[in-house]
Parts: C-alpha cells; sequence; structure tokens
C-alpha cells in the first residue's frame, strides 16, 4: 500500500444530521456525498458536498446549488438549522420518523 492509498479518517462533519422535528434527515456520507430524506421520503436530494474550513458547498445530483455552514456544532444548511443524530439541543435528539 502506497502513501496515497493510506485510507484517512473521515471529515468531523461525516455523518446524520437533523432538524430538531426529525423531518429532514441529512446523511454526509465519507466520500464526498450526501443523502438527504424528507418526511416518509428517502433520498428526496442526493448529491455531492465539499467542505473548507466551517464552509459547506452543495450540489445536487440535478445540478442545484446550496451552502451550509456548521458553527458551534450546528449545520445552518441554507434556512435550515440540523444537529447531529444525538445531540441534545435538537427538540427530539435524534431520528424520528416524519410524515
Amino acid at each position: 500500500m502506497t502513501s496515497n492509498d493510506t485510507p484517512r479518517d473521515p471529515h468531523p462533519y461525516v455523518g446524520m444530521w437533523v432538524t430538531a422535528d426529525g423531518f429532514i434527515r441529512q446523511e454526509l456520507l465519507p466520500n464526498g456525498r450526501y443523502d438527504e430524506a424528507r418526511g416518509k421520503r428517502q433520498s428526496a436530494y442526493t448529491g455531492r458536498y465539499t467542505v473548507t474550513g466551517n464552509h459547506i458547498d452543495y450540489v445536487d445530483d440535478t445540478g442545484f446549488t446550496a451552502t451550509g455552514d456548521v458553527r458551534d456544532g450546528v449545520l445552518f444548511h441554507e434556512h435550515l438549522v440540523l444537529y447531529r443524530v444525538g445531540d441534545e439541543r435538537g427538540r427530539d435528539g435524534g431520528i424520528r420518523s416524519g410524515g
């Protein structure tokens, strides 16, 4: 295995982020892709993302772009506020089924 083949630790933002009501669930995958569910609709939006500092640039698979910023462990994604799954600051503190 060469140094270019050495696996890297995933970015600290990788993982599941949810709105306080659990309706929107955005998973940042370690391969630079994301998968966003809304209510009962799985994979409502999918695409790729890049992280620069605390800033995230999103490009969904249709070409639509969006941005986000992580401040104090909270993801502000356009008009959404998302928390890491299990973060007590989110009202539900995790995933619940939405309608």
